[in-house]
């Protein structure tokens, strides 16, 4: 993966921040997914007054790949996570179970401590359930 993707995911991920509905946490979160086929989906949290229906970044994204093309179809290659407080934010264990589901190898970038770290599903998740 070039630090060029890297990059672009990340600019995307920012880009879609700046959609997020988050009146009652304040804290506003993006991610980008890049395809195998090349092609990347944008998504940011949602949150609801009952808390539990709140969706997250990663999910929206994935979700909305889902929608437009179809789940036979979306190969998660990376995946990119930002938030507007500089927190680390590396994806919640719900996010981590759908990334698996749709990129075993999927690469992911979120922000850590100090500076946006690089890892993987596999090791974020690796026990990942399946059927």
């Amino acid at each position: 993966m070039t630090s060029e993707m890297k990059e672009r995911l990340l600019k995307r991920a920012r880009e879609a921040q700046q959609n997020a509905y988050a009146p009652y946490s304040k804290f506003r979160v993006g991610a980008a997914i890049l395809l195998d086929s090349g092609e990347i989906f944008s998504g940011c949290n949602v949150e609801n007054a009952s808390y539990g229906l709140t969706n997250c970044a990663e999910r929206s994204a994935i979700f909305a790949a889902v929608s437009a093309l179809g789940g036979n179809k979306v190969q998660l290659k990376a995946v990119a996570v930002v938030n507007d407080q500089d927190a680390p934010c590396s994806p919640c264990g719900a996010c981590r179970q759908v990334i698996a589901e749709f990129g075993r190898d999927a690469v992911i970038w979120y922000q850590g401590r100090s500076a946006v770290q690089e890892s993987t599903i596999r090791d974020l998740l690796p026990e990942c359930f399946s059927l």
